[in-house]
């Protein structure tokens, strides 16, 4: 089953189980949305959706014991009935004994938090979004330059690795060498991360595999990064045309997210690292909104036409 073991969850946010009888390790969570359960503590269930993470917030909690007994049994059974993949409390308030045993027939786990209940469901909400998020493999070398993360691809044996070594040496971090696990947080976000099995390990042919951690250094590496450029490295032919001045961007797609794309012909003298560092300089001032390949543009046209001025006087 696809999703966020409930495990993971109470290990990431550091959470306590309050019914500990409960195996937490098989109870999945496949929704990144959260629910306050306002309206089911009232009754209406209605268009409740039960594959959500419920959040137990001080309202909740002082509207629960203010219920009559009987009505509150009655709301606990029904309400555990839906089977909820876990109830969380937070701000370190505690349920009451009724609570955890119903909770506890219906295999359902009671965690709690000592977050204010906003700051942790902003928390919970973003962690479950990048764990639940689409996600495919593709074969690259994932690089944070200048806080810029560079995607390298191109066929086997082209020189990525080598380029990523290099500009780990020149004082940039690693993030993924060979696969890079991309996945999709929003329509504007891609987020690049390493395998586990692979993680901070590059493959130089000729030599074997290194450990960039161990070898350079923990500043050396990061865990994840966004992705915001893609360099597409490819043999040098003399027949095809390549862009010398920047003016139109070109875009590759991944999930259906869209990012700016530079074809890199390669060919002995050339500096792949440099190329690269200044590609990624390059993309993030024109980011802070500045054009260079329009500037020049523009002063050729101012050019073009005092010449023209000076013609006609």
């Amino acid at each position: 089953m696809k999703g966020v073991s409930v495990k993971k969850i109470v290990e990431k946010m550091n959470l306590k189980v309050l019914n500990p009888e409960v195996d937490i390790r098989n109870r999945k969570v496949d929704n990144a949305e959260v629910n306050r359960p306002a309206l089911q503590l009232a009754g209406y269930f209605d268009y409740f959706d039960n594959s959500r993470i419920e959040i137990v917030g001080r309202v909740e909690h002082t509207y629960m014991q203010k219920i009559d007994y009987e009505e509150k049994l009655v709301l606990y059974q029904k309400f555990f009935s839906h089977n909820v993949p876990c109830v969380i409390f937070s701000r370190n308030l505690e349920p009451d004994e009724d609570l955890l045993r119903i909770a506890t027939e219906y295999d359902t786990p009671i965690l709690s938090t000592d977050y204010g209940t906003s700051a942790f469901m902003a928390e919970l909400i973003y962690y479950l979004g990048e764990a639940l998020a689409p996600c495919i493999s593709i074969h690259g070398v994932l690089v944070d330059v200048y806080g810029e993360g560079l995607l390298i691809m191109g066929e086997s044996g082209i020189g990525k690795s080598e380029a990523a070594l290099e500009l780990i040496r020149r004082g940039h971090r690693l993030v993924s060498d060979d696969v890079v696990e991309i996945r999709k947080i929003n329509k504007h976000i891609l987020v690049g991360t390493a395998p586990d099995i692979t993680r901070y390990f590059i493959e130089l042919r000729g030599v074997g595999i290194i450990d960039v951690k161990t070898l350079f250094g923990v500043e050396c590496v990061k865990e994840k990064q966004n992705i915001d450029l893609v360099i597409k490295l490819e043999d040098w032919k003399k027949e095809n045309e390549y862009d010398r001045l920047g003016l139109e961007e070109e875009y590759t797609e991944f999930l259906g997210n869209k990012v700016v794309c530079h074809s890199l012909p390669i060919r002995p003298g050339r500096n792949l690292a440099v190329i690269c560092e200044s590609a990624a300089a390059n993309h993030r001032q024109k980011k802070m909104g500045y054009n260079a390949a329009k500037e020049l543009y523009r002063r050729v046209q101012e050019n073009l036409q005092k010449s023209d001025d000076e013609e006609e006087e």
